[in-house]
């Protein structure tokens, strides 16, 4: 990777955006959210120069454009999510079908691996997938972690031009293959309560983001060791505890609680998911 690319963002950081970081809601955070927008565009420029482990998705256009169009900007045209005037928002499709999984850049790029869109079964399902992972740009985890993982002291150094080789370092842990993705346990559990929140405002059945975890359980692969299984779980923990903590979030706000094996009401579209993606993914 271009480090260097790094560095110079990092080190055009003034004292005036720590001042308001550090007021930011869910802990502090050193870096501005102009900053989270100019890491998530130098990672986003490396993973498209990495086609063997990123490969674009150059399949039926049509694919992106109908879960861009009808399931991504949907979603982000909830009240709830207050920067999309900021940060660039952005749906690309990995063509990985061995792959289960998503992930979002700082500043709003998300990613979504075909392996995830085959075994998903409707857009409930994947709408409550792309808010988890919108709620992860939004709530900032990424570059909070980088603060929490690195010290105040040492980012205030790279902040003021002390260190900048150190910052070579620190970039390659974080950005390098799925660290920039393992969240912690509160930052999922933080990101499930932000896409219940924000399929709440939409079309969908709120509980979608459950969804998944539900197919995995009911398919006896949560403890899987294959590939794209793993691969999920090594970057969002406790699969089964999720679905009893979206459960309990259903009922506080007075929904009616649904698993996707029993559920085939309003909010769900399965028939819309297999014509207008798994059938043209095949």
């Amino acid at each position: 990777m271009k480090l260097a690319r790094y560095g110079a963002v990092v080190l055009s950081i003034s004292f005036t955006f720590f001042a308001s970081s550090c007021s930011d809601l869910g802990g502090l955070n050193i870096f501005s959210d102009a900053d989270d927008v100019a890491l998530g565009a130098n990672v986003a420029a490396e993973i498209a120069t990495n086609q063997t482990e990123y490969p674009v998705f150059r399949g039926d256009p049509s694919v992106k454009q109908y879960i861009t169009e009808r399931i991504f900007n949907h979603i982000l045209s909830v009240n709830a999510i207050q920067k999309k005037q900021v940060y660039q928002y952005q749906l690309e499709i990995i063509d990985r079908p061995d792959i289960l999984n998503a992930f979002a850049l700082p500043g709003g790029k998300v990613y979504v691996y075909t392996g995830l869109l085959k075994y998903l079964d409707s857009e409930a399902a994947l709408a409550g997938v792309l808010g988890h992972e919108i709620a992860h740009a939004e709530r900032r985890h990424a570059t909070k972690r980088m603060t929490a993982q690195y010290g105040l002291s040492m980012l205030l150094s790279l902040v003021m031009g002390e260190n900048p080789s150190k910052f070579v370092e620190i970039a390659a842990n974080l950005f390098v293959g799925l660290t920039l993705l393992a969240n912690s346990r509160s930052d999922e559990d933080e990101s499930d309560k932000y896409s219940i929140d924000y399929l709440a405002e939409t079309r969908y059945y709120p509980g979608g983001v459950k969804f998944f975890f539900e197919k995995m359980k009911a398919d006896g692969l949560v403890s899987s060791n294959s590939g794209g299984i793993e691969t999920f779980l090594s970057t969002h923990p406790d699969p089964i505890a999720r679905i009893s903590s979206t459960d309990q979030r259903l009922r506080d706000l007075g929904k009616q609680v649904f698993s996707y094996t029993n559920y085939t009401g309003q909010g769900v579209f399965r028939d819309e998911y297999v014509q207008n993606v798994l059938n043209k993914l095949r």
